[in-house]
C-alpha cells in the first residue's frame, strides 16, 4: 500500500538508489546527464541519487545569467565554484557538510495525469514525511519549496527530456544566512535583460529542528526512501563515471557552458 501522499505510479517503479557519494560540483551536474540519459536509455532502472558536495558551490540554474545571479568577486574571495545544472529553476548555494542534494530520473508516466507544478510536491513528498519522521514541521509550498513555519528548507528544479524527468532537491541542513545576501544578488539591479531571476526566500535549516549531523540527516533519508519505495542498492559504474568525466570536460567545467547568455 502507497504511504499517504505518495502516487501508486511512482510506487510501481523499480528503483535504484544511489548513496551518498562525494564528487565535485561540475561532476554532480554531469552525473546527473548522465544517468538520465541512461535511464531514457533502458540501461538504468529510475534511480534516485543522493549527492556529497566536496567543495563549497553556488548552482545555477539553466535559464539564469551568472553577471545578474552572482556576486562574482565575493564568491571567488569565499572560495565557491559557480556551476550550472541542466534543469531550471534558482541559484542554490551549497556546502560540503551543510546540504544535502538528491536526484531523481524517471519516466514522466509516473507523473501523467498531474500538473507540471504539482509533480514537485508529489516527487519531494517522500522527503516532506522523512523531515516529519525527525520531529521538523515540514510541508510543501509550491511550485518547488519544502519549508517550516519559519522559512525554506529545500527547492527543487526540473528538467525533461523524450519523455522522462530528472528532479533534484537541494536541502539546507546548516547554512550561515547572510551569505545568501553576500553571494547572491537577489534584490540588487539587473546587469543583463537576460535571464530569470532568484526569488528572495527566508531560509530555515534542518539544523534549527534536529540534532542530526548533515550526513545523519542523508542516512536516514535514504532509508526513507528505500522503505517507500522498496528500492534497491545501486552504485555509479565505471562506465558512468567516465561519461561524466567526459561531460565535465566538454561541457559542465567550461565557460562556455557556465557563462552563456540563456
Amino acid at each position: 500500500m502507497s504511504e499517504p501522499g505518495l502516487s501508486a505510479d511512482l510506487n510501481a517503479l523499480e528503483w535504484d538508489l544511489i548513496p551518498s557519494s562525494p564528487q565535485p560540483a561540475h561532476m554532480h551536474m554531469a552525473l546527473d546527464e548522465m544517468l538520465l540519459e541512461r535511464v531514457i536509455g533502458g540501461t538504468r532502472r529510475p534511480t534516485v541519487r543522493f549527492w556529497e558536495w566536496t567543495e563549497s558551490a553556488l548552482v545555477i540554474g539553466s535559464h539564469q545569467s551568472v553577471m545578474n545571479e552572482i556576486d562574482i568577486q565575493a564568491a571567488r574571495k569565499s572560495g565557491f565554484t559557480i556551476t550550472r545544472r541542466m534543469s531550471g529553476g534558482g541559484t542554490m548555494i551549497c556546502e560540503p557538510g551543510r546540504t544535502i542534494t538528491y536526484s531523481m530520473c524517471l519516466p514522466a508516466t509516473a507523473v501523467s495525469g498531474i500538473s507540471f507544478r504539482q509533480s514537485y510536491a508529489l516527487l519531494d513528498a517522500w522527503a516532506v514525511q522523512s523531515f516529519i519522521e525527525l520531529g521538523v514541521p515540514a510541508s510543501y509550498r509550491e511550485i518547488n519549496d519544502i519549508i517550516s513555519p519559519r522559512g525554506k528548507i529545500a527547492g527543487a528544479a526540473q528538467a525533461r527530456r523524450r519523455g522522462f524527468v530528472l528532479h533534484h532537491t537541494t536541502i539546507a541542513h546548516s547554512m550561515d544566512a547572510g551569505l545568501v545576501r553576500e553571494l547572491i544578488r537577489v534584490g540588487r539591479d539587473r546587469l543583463s535583460e537576460r535571464g530569470v531571476r532568484s526569488a528572495e526566500k527566508e531560509v530555515s535549516p534542518l539544523a534549527w529542528f534536529t540534532e542530526l549531523t548533515c550526513a545523519e540527516v542523508a542516512i536516514h533519508m535514504q532509508a526513507s526512501f528505500r522503505s517507500a519505495f522498496d528500492a534497491h542498492e545501486s552504485e555509479l559504474s565505471a562506465a558512468e563515471l567516465h561519461g561524466a568525466q567526459d561531460l565535465v570536460e566538454t561541457k559542465y567545467g567550461t565557460q562556455a557552458w557556465i557563462e552563456r547568455i540563456p
